[in-house]
């Protein structure tokens, strides 16, 4: 069986009140993750020629396994960061760069052909992309699983069509459980006969599971912590754990367990990773 493939932008944080620079996205949060968890992936991204060497000099400290297509002519990926009163993050202008349009090549394409488990992380360029593998029948074989950033820039549609691509959907909710968009979540996804999960900060953690001959619904609860840095990292660490016990093991209720320890250990961090990673 061939290694997971992690598939999603990396880009530059650019840390305004510290006038820093620091490799930066939720793919390369996840590699790195997956790095210090020994869970074996290529990660396939594109970076601009602009910042190669701040990239790829992270990606070889941790031991993290690229693609040889990761350099691109044209400017990286980036985002401006400020950290406020209350210690949560500002992001605003982001700036797709060497991601407009991506697409991937051919020795790309055939990678994923080739891996057994496909991560995605469903930035726009991303989902069009995997809706594009879909309809050129790359994904046969392959099992699919995808974090969704911000579900409240989808319809329930828009959702639909996308998680049909997906076996496992992982989703960041900020809002209330009773919100209508998350009950039309759970709808498509018993109907599809899909997993999703839905971390729900401090609150807890939402599975609804389709996968069996009646659908499932768990309520994981959360014991809250103390956030010492910011919550900006959460998320990332929490999706790298689950998966790579779940795909370990296959274990549901254990899974969600090792995401909550990994997601509120992120707590402690001013930024996405500790500080020893960009070091």
């Amino acid at each position: 069986m061939s290694a997971p493939l992690l598939l999603g932008p990396a880009s530059l944080d650019r840390w305004l009140d510290e006038g820093r620079v620091l490799p930066g996205g939720g793919a390369l949060n996840m590699a790195y993750h997956w790095s210090r968890l020994g869970q074996p992936f290529t990660l396939l991204t594109r970076i601009g020629a602009d910042h190669a060497e701040l990239f790829l000099s992270f990606l070889q400290r941790h031991g993290i396994a690229y693609t040889p297509t990761i350099v691109a002519h044209g400017s990286s990926s980036s985002i401006d960061i400020l950290i406020e009163s209350d210690r949560q993050p500002w992001m605003d202008n982001f700036v797709e760069g060497v991601w407009t349009g991506y697409s991937p090549d051919e020795s790309e394409r055939a990678l994923v052909t080739a891996s057994s488990q496909l991560h995605v992380v469903l930035v726009h360029s991303v989902v069009t992309a995997l809706h594009q593998m879909h309809a050129d029948g790359l994904l046969g074989g392959v099992s699919v699983s995808g974090d969704f950033l911000s579900l409240r820039r989808y319809t329930i549609e828009q959702f639909e069509r996308t998680m049909a691509l997906l076996d496992v959907g992982i989703i960041g909710w900020p809002g209330e459980v009773d919100d209508p968009l998350l009950a039309g979540v759970r709808e498509v996804t018993f109907r599809l006969r899909r997993l999703v999960v839905v971390t729900l900060g401090a609150h807890g953690v939402l599975a609804f599971d389709g996968r069996g001959p009646a659908p499932v619904e768990h309520f994981v609860p959360v014991q809250a912590v103390p956030v010492r840095g910011t919550t900006v990292g959460c998320g990332d660490a929490f999706v790298a754990a689950f998966l790579a016990a779940w795909w370990r093991d296959g274990d549901l209720l254990p899974a969600i367990e090792a995401g909550k320890v990994a997601g509120a250990a992120a707590t402690a961090w001013l930024r996405p990773l500790p500080d020893e990673a960009y070091q």
